[in-house]
């Protein structure tokens, strides 16, 4: 066993290279700041505008309709077709009119016969009349009868001309250019002025009808009525139609009229605008959004709105200071521009605002700033010159 002094001595050379071993391990550098990527706050002259869902539908919708009563005949038209004012579109059996027009004419033709002999007979009893060989009284007779004669024949007349009237109605024609929808009644069917035949739409220009809010209305009255007093012609074409698919419309459209009455129970009133359709491309009963231009705000500080967070009623940005710390503010907010916010207090034109990597930024911790480039889902920033002040909906 070994002495105690010659343990202890080995015991401290032991700790002695464990220490020595331990001071000579590297420390760990310390972490990179996170990576976010930020845009700079911008000041531009830019046009709010607002959306509304909308309904198409014919500028014009005629319901066709027979003015007699008889059997369907003919279908002169295809359905879904392109149509043209006085195109004949139903043809109702004619023979029962043709048959009523003949009758009509031969009375005519008996009244006219008896009408020509009364006048004979009036002349010749005013010849008797003056030598004293007939009374007055078998005078005026005479001509009362031929007046009564007369009279008939007029009534022939009438009756000819409702039968050539109602001859005539037997071909239904489109009172206006426009496509004809499905035909109602079939061949053979027996129809009267009650039934609808088909309808027909005007769809150049097609009409859009959607309805904006009454405060929406009182805010924008005095442009309303502005556009509203313009000529149809002289009307800014500034309203944009958004398709089904998310395209937008090649043609832009103008404010037509608003309703004479806000409806009470939504507390709204309709609005309808034209679009021009040349190709019939819009149909009614498609769904599209309207779109416009209801201001123009010059020298607004705008930021993506994926920059802003909402905290309850706060609006929040972080904005990288000079020395890459990270400052969080509270912002006001105005109106949407595309995919931008307009910020009316809390930040200037020039500051930098983090758009992603928001989650990894602390108040006052450093940041590594890299540019953000906004991708093809982004709406650009309407500017002023991008379309006419109409209003749509909120």
């Amino acid at each position: 066993m070994k002495p105690l002094h010659v343990r202890s001595f080995a015991a401290l050379l032991f700790s002695a290279l464990i220490l020595a071993g331990c001071g000579q391990k590297e420390e760990a550098p310390p972490a990179a700041p996170p990576e976010v990527l930020v845009t700079e706050a911008t000041e531009e002259n830019v046009s709010i505008f607002s959306d509304a869902i909308a309904t198409l539908d014919g500028s014009t919708n005629t319901q066709i309709h027979s003015q007699v009563t008889g059997y369907l005949l003919n279908v002169n038209y295809t359905e879904g077709a392109v149509v043209k004012k006085g195109d004949v579109l139903f043809q109702i059996d004619p023979k029962p009119f043709q048959a009523d027009l003949d009758k009509a004419q031969a009375n005519l033709a008996t009244a006219q016969a008896q009408l020509l002999k009364s006048q004979q007979d009036l002349a010749r009893y005013a010849a008797l009349v003056k030598s004293g060989a007939v009374s007055q009284q078998e005078y005026q007779n005479e001509l009362q009868g031929s007046l009564s004669t007369q009279g008939n024949v007029d009534a022939n007349q009438a009756a000819v001309a409702t039968a050539k009237i109602n001859l005539g109605y037997t071909k239904i024609l489109s009172p206006i250019d426009g496509i004809a929808g499905k035909a109602q009644p079939g061949l053979g069917d027996l129809i009267s002025p009650d039934t609808t035949l088909t309808t027909v739409s005007t769809v150049d220009p097609i009409q859009a009808d959607f309805t904006v809010t009454e405060q929406f209305y009182l805010d924008h009255a005095d442009l309303l009525a502005k556009v509203s007093a313009l000529p149809m012609a002289d009307r800014p074409e500034g309203l944009e139609l958004i398709l089904g698919d998310g395209t937008v419309y090649s043609k832009r459209g103008k404010l037509s009229y608003l309703n004479r009455q806000i409806q009470t129970s939504t507390g709204a009133i309709a609005v309808y605008a034209l679009f021009p359709n040349p190709d019939r491309l819009l149909r009614p009963g498609q769904y599209a959004k309207v779109r416009g231009v209801t201001q123009h705000v010059n020298g607004a500080v705008i930021i993506p709105q994926r920059a802003v967070s909402q905290l309850q009623t706060l609006s929040q940005v972080y904005v990288v200071k000079p020395d890459n710390t990270v400052e969080i503010r509270n912002v006001t907010l105005g109106d949407q521009a595309g995919s931008y916010w307009i910020v009316t207090d809390g930040l200037k034109a020039g500051e930098k605002v983090v758009v992603e990597g928001i989650q990894k930024c602390q108040q006052g911790e450093t940041v590594s700033p890299k540019p953000y480039v906004p991708d093809a889902s982004v709406v650009p920033i309407p500017t002023t010159n991008s379309a006419p002040v109409t209003p749509t909906s909120q």
